[in-house]
């Protein structure tokens, strides 16, 4: 890395306070653990921030600050937030009325819109949520097979129940020993764990070598195409179709989890970015733009099993407002082109940002796809979530610790790739890059301060 140049852009916004934001924080710590209703929402307790609103590309928070906002909740906001055409079909649906315990007429519009977009979507079942739907996924497969195990991959993220919140322990990594996995915490019974294999993404030899001893006892393989939780890791393509010719292979269900790659990468999602076909699959952040809707989708055969002897259901499934919001939401991805436009600008960022990075002698790579990629600090992307966990991204973090002050709303954990939506335009462009360069040039100048401090001799004992 060479030495920092002083900063080329000029920070012209007012200094940042979270005055508002620490004092609701205050408040609503005293009814809401850690003061918010996610823990990752939680960012410290003078640092958690609080939203106004969003429109657009941009979010304000309590204290008037605005953010151009590139988490978007995860990845739903994939229009823009407050979009006034998904906005308007959901006021819209309201008119339908809110839940019934009873079926209605857009059911069936959406779910046909849904299969035309996903040919392996043959049939559709709705859920409320990412989670809800792997959760309806995993248990039909274990339903049509008869069979009780599954198999993960490492770095790979399923949602908050307890079948998929195991993880490596990167610290149990040796030579001829199988590393520890180990429960994200508290709450999650340790018989889970008997029930899964994990192995390392991309490593379709290891994958074959788990269905060979144990197929007979695996119903499903459950892969994420782009791992969302971890640096936007792809999948290799002849990774991925590895896969899903091994699960044909040993018998055993192929659930792909595009939750967060679903109709954001391509109107059919990652199955045809990479042209696969999963046996089920499930969708959920880009369907309706932010409103809570998510869906499973899969072979007719299977998944005529639902109220064939596999339970699902929910109060609040397929609630008018929402299904309303995911006709709009996705035929405008369908028929106009804003997809093209999110991948266009999401290269031209990243273009932007390694011509600042290469000025400066910093290593760098990119991960993922360009509507949701990661930020590497090294020459080569990691290939797997080894890679990342064993990687130094000491500069990753710390930078976006000045990012996010400065008004670019970045994911701080390195984890999480940066999300891109329709509504960011060439003023949010520009604005990031002239951003990112001001940031970059303060990161390299405190982490040399960091390194300088720690250099320098501790002087002690010393006496007239």
């Amino acid at each position: 890395m060479t030495k920092a140049a002083a900063p080329t852009a000029t920070n012209k916004r007012a200094p940042y306070r979270l005055d508002k934001s620490n004092a609701h924080f205050r408040k609503a710590i005293q009814k809401l653990p850690l003061g918010v209703s996610s823990n990752f929402r939680y960012w410290g307790d003078n640092n958690t921030v609080y939203v106004k609103h969003g429109r657009g590309a941009r979010v304000t928070d309590l204290d008037d600050n605005v953010y151009i906002d590139y988490r978007l909740g995860y990845g739903p906001a994939i229009l823009g937030h407050c979009h006034p055409e998904v906005d308007a079909a959901a006021r819209d649906g309201q008119q339908v009325g809110t839940v019934f315990a009873l079926g209605t007429e857009r059911e069936l519009t959406v779910a046909e819109l849904i299969s035309e977009m996903v040919p392996a979507a043959e049939l559709v079942r709705f859920s409320n949520s990412g989670t809800e739907a792997v959760m309806g996924a995993l248990r039909l497969a274990r339903g049509v097979t008869g069979k009780d195990h599954y198999v993960t991959f490492e770095g790979s993220y399923h949602g908050l129940f307890d079948s998929t919140m195991w993880t490596l322990d990167t610290d149990t990594i040796q030579e001829g020993r199988e590393p520890d996995i180990v429960s994200y915490g508290k709450g999650i019974p340790g018989a889970v764990r008997n029930l899964f294999w994990q192995v390392p993404y991309n490593d379709a030899e290891r994958l074959e070598d788990v269905l060979k001893k144990h197929g007979h006892t695996i119903a499903a393989v459950l892969i994420e195409p782009i791992l969302g939780n971890c640096c936007g890791i792809p999948s290799k393509p002849e990774f991925i179709k590895a896969v899903r010719d091994l699960c044909t292979q040993y018998g055993v269900l192929m659930i792909v989890d595009e939750v967060k790659t679903g109709f954001r990468v391509r109107r059919g999602g990652a199955q045809e970015l990479y042209g696969i076909k999963a046996d089920i699959c499930t969708m959920a952040k880009a369907v309706a733009n932010g409103y809570p809707i998510a869906c499973i989708g899969g072979r007719e055969d299977i998944m005529r099993n639902y109220g064939r002897g596999v339970a699902h259901g929910g109060t609040y499934t397929a609630q008018a407002m929402s299904l309303a919001a995911a006709e709009k939401t996705l035929t405008i991805l369908r028929d106009t082109d804003a997809l093209e436009d999110i991948e266009a600008y999401g290269l031209a960022m990243q273009a932007g940002m390694h011509k600042v990075l290469k000025a400066r002698g910093i290593p760098h790579s990119f991960t993922g796809h360009p509507s949701m990629s990661g930020l590497f600090f090294r020459e080569t992307p990691p290939n797997n979530y080894r890679d990342w966990k064993t990687s130094d991204y000491t500069f990753y973090d710390t930078l976006a610790q000045h990012l996010i002050p400065h008004g670019v709303m970045c994911e701080p954990d390195s984890r999480e790739p940066w999300f891109i939506s329709s509504a960011h335009d060439k003023a949010c462009l520009d604005e990031t890059l002239s951003t990112f360069e001001y940031c970059v040039d303060l990161t390299i100048e405190e982490l040399a301060r960091t390194a300088k401090a720690k250099a320098a001799p501790v002087m002690t004992g010393i006496t007239a």
